[in-house]
């Protein structure tokens, strides 16, 4: 919905990790824009809207590394704008829309469309990651010159692992011309083979295929190689394994630029929970068992881990109701991801309310390379309003999403987006009564 030009968020908690503020103040969005924090009523515009955020957050729109939307070709599991629907609901302000779609997005008309399409739905802003390599085959690189004329921000096969090591070295080398990022799901395919679970003692006696940790290890050993050897921008995610987080917290002491992000399902349920052979429990990176999931929230926690992404993996209910073993990998998870980083680890006392957005926001922002992912004057007005206080419990069938598969669905949260404003204009709220002033 479209809403006046000036909005004024009054007695909130404003959090903004790009600058280190973190009080009780007001905050003035005009014409899209941050116009000012604290504004004198005299410099106030003559017609406002008035938000009242009393014991709420007040910060940067939260941005999601890789979320897949499916259009064109997979309307069945979502579309370019119930997925935005779904984006905003969540948070989210700026969303990386992956190239996993069909046909993939390796073609500069491929990357204007999506863009196209999302800018008419009055969901978030919609970024799109292209394909790394022609077709999402792995074989031959893509036009990444095109594709970034065309408006293209990153490159990545995700779903599907770069695991050509000599075309990702030459993509590295080749996007330092460009300053844009590759993303890189690090999976080493010829360990995987049909695994459909981790690879553990579970897996073992439910008879089900393992994913092995190793072939996730590797794969980030060998990114991070790549990267020391080609200076380029990678980004490794999601993460899943104690020895992707030993190996990227020992590169890093080192200055290796590498970064790398976590899915919310990877911070809460471990492998126990495929005992029901439930499909909603098949996601990807797999649920771990305990002590892989001990170490990843310590590592999100400490910034080893430098950004929590939603992992959204949309798949129509007809295909999620197959048997586990032919079931896809997939969820629905822009809805609830803040709530589950809320719980899991705000809540828990494990880190901030402004480590949180940093991992979700102002983090996100600077991998991708956006102005967006803080409130400083100018910047653009995405905001999320937050309540961190409000209780509630996931239940997929109000999802925004055409998906409503979750691993999450019957957990209890804390924490709730109350506002989702997209350039000083309101895309979601649970408070639809704004006070009009004059």
């Amino acid at each position: 919905m479209s809403e006046p030009q000036s909005l004024l968020i009054e007695h909130g908690r404003i959090i903004d990790p790009s600058n280190g503020t973190d009080r009780v103040a007001r905050l003035l969005l005009y014409r899209g824009k941050v116009h000012a924090m604290d504004p004198c009523d005299g410099d106030l515009p003559s017609y406002y809207l008035r938000i009242d955020a009393t014991d709420c957050l007040v910060c940067p729109g939260l941005i999601d590394l890789g979320t897949e939307l499916r259009e064109p070709g997979r309307e069945e599991d979502e579309t370019i704008e119930s997925g935005g629907l779904a984006a905003v609901a969540g948070g989210y302000t700026s969303i990386l829309c992956s190239a996993n779609t069909d046909p993939p997005i390796d073609t500069p008309a491929g990357v204007e469309l999506v863009r196209r399409i999302a800018a008419s739905c009055g969901g978030p802003r919609t970024h799109v990651i292209a394909c790394c390599s022609s077709g999402r085959n792995g074989e031959q690189m893509a036009e990444l010159g095109l594709l970034a004329q065309a408006g293209a921000i990153g490159f990545s096969d995700s779903p599907r692992p770069i695991h050509n090591s000599a075309l990702l070295k030459r993509a590295l080398d080749y996007c330092r011309m460009f300053n844009l990022p590759i993303f890189d799901r690090p999976v080493d395919p010829d360990l995987v083979e049909q695994g459909v679970a981790h690879d553990g003692q579970v897996a073992l006696v439910l008879g089900l295929k393992g994913l092995p940790t190793e072939a996730e290890d590797l794969a980030v050993a060998r990114d991070v190689r790549l990267v020391e050897a080609t200076e380029g921008r990678l980004h490794v995610g999601p993460i899943s394994t104690m020895g992707s987080v030993d190996l990227l917290r020992r590169v890093k002491q080192r200055g290796i630029k590498v970064t790398a992000s976590v899915c919310p399902h990877n911070l809460w349920h471990s492998d126990e929970m495929l005992r029901s052979f439930d499909s909603r429990f098949k996601v990807h990176p797999p649920l771990r068992s305990s002590r892989h999931i001990d170490a990843v929230l310590a590592a999100v926690a400490d910034g080893t881990i430098d950004a929590v992404q939603s992992g959204h993996m949309p798949r129509a209910r007809e295909k999620k109701m197959d048997d586990f073993d032919q079931a896809p990998f997939g969820a629905s998870t822009l809805e609830t991801t803040l709530a589950v980083v809320a719980t899991r680890l705000v809540h828990c006392g494990m880190m901030s309310w402004s480590d949180a957005i940093m991992r979700l926001s102002t983090t996100p922002a600077r991998i991708a390379g956006l102005q967006e992912g803080n409130l400083a004057l100018g910047s653009p007005a995405d905001v999320v309003v937050i309540d961190p206080n409000e209780t509630w419990t996931i239940r997929s069938a109000g999802f925004f999403s055409q998906c409503t598969s979750t691993p999450h669905e019957g957990d209890v949260v804390k924490g709730r987006v109350i506002y989702t404003i997209v350039g000083g204009e309101i895309r979601f709220t649970t408070r639809p009564a704004l006070e009009h002033i004059p």
